[in-house]
Parts: structure tokens; C-alpha cells; sequence
């Protein structure tokens, strides 16, 4: 089958990589011409696992090509995605010109029956006002689907290959069968293709987001609350999670999440709500928590310094989780930022994203290569991301460089006995507070 993909952005260019993976034919189009010129020369704009591989493969076996012209990206396309960017507005609703600016491009340039679909996420409606904007100038049949993606940063490979579920949001049997034809591949072990209406399937996406958002916020909150009652919440989340009904994923305590999704989806799902009159207070906590959670341990630091003018701190992790180089929202800028503004000096180290987060704070912040020069003379160090290489570190190396052995972890990594016998002053989230010597 021939697909065309339209934008090249983390969604799109997984989906259309995938997608040729499996033997289709696949054109991805967008506008950025020194992007899709660094895309021919196989040059890929993102960090994710497994992608690489596939994606070299696929362009030398000409499955899968890349172009600025959308007629020619179009072209015989049986399929049209959209993967376009739908950015929070100013009151946080999702943005849609993107989507619906080249919905109406679409129109005119159709020539045979095609099934049109929503990759995006993309409030209720959407593909109603898709199914508009194409209308306009389409002289041939088409459809319209909502296709809602489910990728996890760092893992979206084998999410797209090898999916938990894939949502198909029709209401055409002629959209659904060639859409079953195209998951076909990655749904032969079983797992399942769920057909519903389209605004079901376009409120899914952000139902399961804004409810594993919810989840993770719940948590921090009962790690705020081991804190005033003497408690460990890694004791309880093994506790809950053991539960069959609440499941051991999403549980672990932390400086709030981040990302491309839970935040922008939140914030757009409270929006579709107030839409049409329907306060959801559940998500307008989730977003209050969340914000306050992010910068938690900087009171922490300021309690245990008294001021934070002067002093250096090390941050360890940039993205906003670990296996990619993705910075979006993350927990690390709001604690920089707030670091800066206490007047402190910030020396920074991720695997992959220190280039992302020069271009947000250029030499405002040292960076470092190696995790360990970056903690020479340091005050003390702060945890951002649960990247692997952090978990089991040479600590003897670290008390030397150091200036003060203190971390402060963000992303409670460390046995607290173990600091304790390290003699570290450790300080995380849900459990005591480990002061050297004590």
C-alpha cells in the first residue's frame, strides 16, 4: 500500500518508518526543507531506540522517501496521515491550524478515493472539521479517521511493531477494512484492533493520558504526605501495586512528569471540558500538583543551604524521562530556572540532550560529557532523570568530586540505607531525609 505521511516530527516519522517496515510504500512531507534535505542524506532529527536500524534499511530498500511538496507526497497515496503538531494555545486548548491548514491543501490535490488520517491528538470534532476543510476542494470520495498513537518516548519502536491496542475511530466499513489491512502486520500476535465512532476514539487518546497523568500526580501527592507522617512511599507503592486492580506502572514517586503529551493533553482536555460547561476538577488538581511538584526539592536545597546564591549545583538528567533526547516540559528546566533565579551556578550532564537544552539556556549552565566531571567542586548534586548509567554509580568517585557529599534525587534511585552507610546527606521524595553522620 502507499502512504503518505504528512510532518516529520516524532510521531510521524516513527509512524511512516514503521509502516515501511512492513513492506508499504511511504512519503513523508514537510515544509522544513533543511530537515527533510538532512532526512535524504539519513540524518535523523531524533534520539530513539531501534529507530535507526529500521529506518536505514527501509530508505535503502526505497520504501520510504521524504519530500517538501505535497502533491508530490500525496500522489497515488492510498492513505493520507496526519502527524502534524496540535501545540497548546494561550488558554490550552490545542492548536489546529496546522491540521486543518493542509486538510484544506488536501482537497483539490485528491484524484481517487482516499481514506484521511487523524495521527495527531486532536480534541473531540476534529475529524468533522477535517472531513470540512477537505470537502471544500475534493472532487473524489474520501474518509476521514481518527488513529490515535500510543507511542512512549524511548520504547516507541516496539510500541508502533508490536502494539498493546490500536484504536481505529470510523465510521465507513470502507475506511475500517483498508485500516485493517494496514495493522494486519503488527496485530497478528492478537492484540486488539478497537473500531468506535470517531469522537470516542479522539477522546480516548486523551482520557488514557490524562488518567495515567493522574495516576503518577495521585502518588506524588501520598509522597508529599510520607513526608509529614514518617512513611516510605517505595514501601507503599509496592504495596498498592501488587493490587491486580491499580497495577504496578505509573506508580513511582518523583519531581512531577513531563514530556511532548501528558502535560499539552491535560491542559487540553480541561479546556475541551470548560468548552462545554463541565468543570473537571479532577485534571485541574493533576495540573496544580504537578506544577508545584516539579520544583519540590529546590525548597529542600534552600532549607538545607540556607541561600543558594553562590553555590554549584550539578543536575544529572535533562530529558524529561530517560532514552531520549526529548526536553519538552521537562521537570530539569523548571529546576534550573529556579536555580538560576536563586542565584546559583548550574552545571548540567544527559546522554542525549544537552544540545536541546543549550538551545533553551545557551551559557546560562556549564555542560558536561562525562557524568562525573560534572560533580568536580560541586555544592551538590540534583537528580532530574532516572537515566540507567545514574542508578548504580561509582559513589566513592562521587563523595571526590563533590564538594559537599549532598544529593538531592529527584527520581528516588538510591537504597536509603546505603547512602546512610555512604555517610551521603540524601534527600528524595516520600522518605526520610538521610543526614551525614546521623
Amino acid at each position: 500500500m502507499k502512504i503518505a505521511v504528512i510532518g516529520t516530527g516524532y510521531v510521524g516519522l516513527v509512524s511512516g518508518t514503521c509502516y515501511a517496515e512492513t513492506g508499504n510504500t511511504v512519503t513523508c512531507v514537510d515544509i522544513d526543507e533543511a530537515k527533510v534535505k538532512r532526512l535524504k542524506q539519513g540524518q535523523i532529527p531524533i534520539f530513539e531506540r531501534g529507530l535507526e536500524e529500521i529506518f536505514e534499511r527501509n530508505v535503502k530498500q526505497e520504501r520510504l522517501f521524504f519530500t517538501t511538496s505535497l502533491a508530490e507526497g500525496i500522489k497515488d497515496a492510498k492513505i493520507i496521515m496526519l502527524a502534524l503538531p496540535t501545540p497548546p494555545g494561550g488558554d490550552g486548548a490545542a492548536d489546529l491550524k496546522y491540521v486543518l491548514g493542509v486538510a484544506e491543501q488536501i482537497g483539490p490535490l485528491l484524484k481517487e478515493y482516499t481514506v484521511i488520517v487523524n495521527k495527531s491528538t486532536v480534541p473531540v470534532g476534529t475529524a468533522e472539521l477535517v472531513r470540512e476543510k477537505v470537502s471544500k476542494g475534493a472532487t473524489v470520495d474520501f474518509d476521514v479517521v481518527s488513529n490515535p498513537e500510543f507511542l512512549r518516548e524511548g520504547l516507541a519502536v516496539e510500541d508502533f511493531m508490536k502494539p498493546e491496542r490500536v484504536i481505529i475511530g470510523t465510521q465507513s466499513p470502507r475506511a475500517a477494512k483498508i485500516m485493517e489491512n494496514l495493522y494486519a502486520p503488527f496485530t497478528r500476535q492478537g492484540n486488539p484492533l478497537i473500531f468506535m465512532d470517531e469522537r470516542s476514539s479522539e477522546l480516548t487518546k486523551y482520557a488514557a493520558n490524562a488518567f495515567l497523568a493522574t495516576k503518577i500526580t495521585f502518588m506524588n501527592e501520598i509522597a508529599n504526605l510520607c513526608e509529614k507522617l514518617g512513611a516510605d512511599v517505595d514501601l507503599i507503592r509496592k504495596g498498592m501495586g501488587t493490587d491486580s486492580r491499580i497495577g504496578k506502572r505509573f506508580l513511582f514517586a518523583g519531581i512531577g512528569f513531563g514530556g511532548s503529551c501528558f502535560p499539552k493533553d491535560v491542559q487540553a482536555l480541561v479546556k475541551s471540558s470548560q468548552d462545554v460547561q463541565y468543570d473537571f476538577e479532577i485534571l485541574n488538581a493533576v495540573m496544580a500538583v504537578n506544577g508545584k511538584q516539579k520544583i519540590k526539592l529546590i525548597g529542600s536545597m534552600k532549607k538545607h543551604f540556607g541561600s543558594l546564591k553562590g553555590k554549584t549545583v550539578a543536575v544529572w538528567g535533562l530529558s524529561f524521562k530517560p532514552h531520549t533526547d526529548d526536553i519538552r516540559e521537562a521537570s530539569s528546566l523548571n529546576n534550573i530556572r529556579e536555580l538560576l533565579n536563586e542565584g546559583a551556578l548550574v552545571r548540567a550532564h544527559d546522554p542525549e540532550a544537552i544540545e536541546n537544552t543549550k538551545a533553551v539556556f545557551g551559557d546560562k549552565i556549564q555542560y558536561f560529557e562525562n557524568q562525573y566531571d560534572v560533580l568536580q567542586g560541586a555544592d551538590a548534586l540534583l537528580i532530574a532523570t532516572e537515566w540507567p548509567e545514574y542508578r548504580s554509580p561509582d559513589f566513592a568517585r562521587m563523595q571526590k568530586q563533590l564538594k559537599n557529599p549532598v544529593i538531592f534525587d529527584g527520581r528516588n534511585l538510591y537504597g536509603l540505607d546505603n547512602m546512610s552507610e555512604l555517610e551521603f546527606t540524601y534527600f528524595s521524595i516520600g522518605r526520610k531525609t538521610i543526614k551525614k553522620g546521623a
